[in-house]
């Protein structure tokens, strides 16, 4: 059954649907059909001043919303009680390394205690039948390899954002078995993701949304780690992963419940000076880049790389488009958003398009 047919009329819970991927994943949602629910802080709580691709898509109207503290499991239990969700998709986060140095025992509380949160309104859901825990390629025990890690390497994130997630692949792993072992129980799963880029996402301390605010502004962009070598994917790239896992596992738990990588092709894996060289070149606006290495800096991985085998031969997933073709998207996106053009029309062609149901 392709994703669409599946999806129609299904209900959808996805934590954390007010920041960039969450938002586009209910855009996704919302062009299959299906009824989508969402439970996050409001995007005035959590957006640090800039605009919200939430507000930009006019989603407060168009999805069910529970805005509110994923560290509040009152809470939390009552929005999924009410919602009955068939899926849900757990992406509330405190999402950046950088912040994770700054804000570390909250990091570990939203990231753990919110993946147990959501697992214990799961618990008492009658109606869940999959559920999929997204998490971070950063999770692996990072060795520096020029390879990409397996789902089987060993877990363990050096600074507080990676770590707090490895833990919570670890909570998961301990509910599924303690919890959701039975033939009928929820499918529970975890699926790790590259560096995903894509329009509208605003972010501090990230090189995309950097090289926007460049573009926006007319500036040359500053590049901190010009070095360092990411997964960079589209959005869409991982939402189609995780959208495959929860339909594959909802219909059969047994054959397709467990971790899974997300990431792109080895020639898409590059470093942050090539990506702001693709990104100047596919916008040609004369922004040049200057780069401020910084001294004293927080630890941040070198080389990551995933090894997405185990999605391509079990789910059928792989990526689609390369590192330009992504860039060359997020760069489209943006030129129509400075222009004031119609954003939600552009999304949801390239949403059909992307997903080969126009």
């Amino acid at each position: 059954m392709g994703l669409k047919d599946f999806y129609r009329n299904k209900r959808v819970f996805i934590t954390g649907h007010t920041g960039f991927k969450g938002s586009w994943l209910c855009e996704v949602l919302l062009n299959f059909g299906a009824v989508v629910g969402g439970y996050a802080l409001s995007p005035s709580e959590s957006n640090s001043g800039h605009e919200n691709l939430f507000d930009i898509l006019k989603l407060s109207g168009r999805v069910k919303n529970f805005f509110a503290d994923i560290r509040n499991l009152d809470s939390l239990k009552s929005a999924v009680k009410e919602f009955q969700p068939d899926i849900i998709i757990h992406m509330a986060a405190q999402p950046l390394v950088i912040d994770s140095y700054k804000r570390p025992a909250y990091t570990y509380e939203v990231n753990i205690m919110g993946t147990v949160n959501i697992l214990e309104a799961a618990r008492e859901c009658k109606t869940l039948k999959s559920f999929v825990n997204v998490t971070t390629d950063k999770v692996y025990l990072n060795r520096e390899w020029v390879w990409g890690y397996r789902e089987n390497e060993t877990l363990c994130g050096y600074d507080p954002y990676s770590n707090s997630k490895s833990c919570s692949e670890l909570v998961s792993y301990s509910y599924r078995n303690s919890f959701f072992r039975e033939k009928d129980s929820p499918a529970i799963s975890t699926a790790r993701s590259g560096n995903v880029i894509g329009g509208g996402d605003f972010a501090e301390n990230r090189i995309i949304p950097d090289c926007v605010r460049s573009a926006l502004k007319r500036e040359n962009i500053i590049l901190r780690n010009p070095d360092s070598i990411r997964p960079y994917q589209h959005v869409l790239e991982c939402l189609h992963g995780y959208l495959l896992l929860a339909m594959k596992q909802f219909e059969n738990k047994e054959l397709y419940e467990g971790s899974y990588n997300f990431g792109p092709d080895e020639i898409s894996c590059v470093t942050t000076h090539k990506l702001a060289e693709i990104f100047c070149s596919e916008l040609n606006e004369g922004i040049n880049i200057i780069i401020h290495e910084q001294v004293n800096k927080p630890h941040e991985a070198n080389i990551l790389k995933l090894d997405c085998a185990k999605s391509k031969s079990v789910l059928g997933w792989r990526p689609e488009w390369n590192i330009t073709q992504a860039v060359s998207e997020v760069v489209s996106w943006l030129k129509i958003y400075r222009d004031k053009g119609d954003i939600i029309s552009y999304m949801d062609e390239k949403i059909l398009d992307f997903y080969g149901v126009n």
